[in-house]
């Protein structure tokens, strides 16, 4: 099992970067999402959970570590905030340039000649 959320992270983390590498907005997007997702599943696993025990101290005993659960939670939030302000820039790029590229224009990277004043 250990293999298995190993595997699936090192897939998640790799294809998240491979996806931030591109040039369109919309795959860049994409693999920040793989990323948190792949971050969450760390911090899940790195739990150890284990099953059937309350993740609260009680009077049973044996419970399950609530911390993982709690970075696991403000995680997700801190991830959908991250998209939600993302996307909106990303939109606002697309509506100002009518471009979903992330990358500049080349006039802008040009420096300014004497020829061009």
């Amino acid at each position: 099992m250990e293999l298995l959320v190993a595997s699936a992270v090192g897939m998640m983390t790799t294809v998240g970067v491979y996806l931030i590498l591109q040039q369109r907005t919309f795959p860049i997007i994409v693999g920040l999402t793989l990323l948190s997702y792949a971050v969450n599943v760390f911090l899940f696993s790195a739990g150890r959970l284990v099953v059937d025990r309350p993740p609260i101290i009680s009077d049973a005993d044996a419970y399950t570590d609530p911390l993982p659960q709690a970075l696991v939670l403000t995680a997700i939030v801190i991830s959908f905030g991250m998209t939600a302000l993302i996307v909106v820039l990303a939109l606002r790029g697309f509506l100002e340039t009518e471009n979903d590229t992330a990358d500049l224009p080349a006039e802008d990277l040009a420096p300014e000649t004497e020829a061009d004043k």
